[in-house]
């Protein structure tokens, strides 16, 4: 069973289905995008919202830190002044950006995909 993967507000979910249970992960609207450029390479929060126009700071800090704690992604903090913060995926993040990666190729292949979008690289 799957317990509050995305939505910390709700008590428990009741979900076995394999598909509804990642379906709940990648489900939150930037979520995809964050994982696309985690999957890229390890980044820092800026860096993160510099990429991701139009996400809000608190927005992203709420996806990353769900993300962190379902396990897909990894938060390094180093001791320095300033500090300084780096997010990459963990190795169920990378398996989840394969399938992502489908995703991608599926929507070239058949949504007439111009060919304009930051996931092409």
């Amino acid at each position: 069973m799957l317990q509050t993967p995305t939505d910390p507000n709700k008590e428990h979910y009741h979900v076995t289905c394999p598909i509804e249970m990642t379906a709940e992960i990648i489900c939150g609207k930037w979520t995809l995008l964050i994982i696309r450029d985690l999957a890229r390479e390890t980044q820092r929060f800026v860096s993160l919202e510099r990429s991701l126009a139009g996400i809000s700071p608190k927005t992203l800090s709420e996806r990353l830190r769900t993300l962190e704690r379902i396990g897909v992604v990894t938060r390094q903090t180093f001791g320095e002044v300033p500090p300084r913060v780096e997010y990459s995926l963990t190795e169920k993040g990378r398996d989840l950006a394969q399938v992502i990666e489908q995703m991608r190729i599926f929507g070239v292949k058949w949504m007439n995909q111009s060919g304009d979008c930051d996931c092409d690289e």
